[in-house]
């Protein structure tokens, strides 16, 4: 099943993230001291990541819940494979 779900639960999403080999990450351009910028979740070897930071679980959190974000993802693709599907979208959907 290829469904799509949505969650705002912490262990949930460092749970799916993780299983696929991924971490959390911001883009470098926007990512300061005390910000962590535009966030983004990076699987290291898959496509271009030479213009994000890693950051820590708790700062990405930090900018998550502060920026009123949901992790919208699906488990498996239309054929069953792991998805790594996955984007962020505001509280109210969009």
């Amino acid at each position: 099943m290829s469904e799509a779900k949505t969650t705002t639960d912490h262990d949930t999403i460092r749970k799916w993230t993780e299983e696929r080999g991924g971490r959390p990450a911001s883009v470098k351009a926007t990512h300061e001291k005390d910000d962590a910028g535009i966030l983004r979740i990076d699987f290291p070897g898959r496509g271009d990541d030479s213009k994000l930071d890693e950051i820590s679980w708790d700062e990405f959190f930090e900018k998550f819940d502060e920026s009123g974000l949901q992790f919208l993802y699906q488990e498996k693709t239309k054929d069953g494979s792991t998805s790594r599907f996955f984007k962020f979208v505001r509280g109210d959907g969009t």
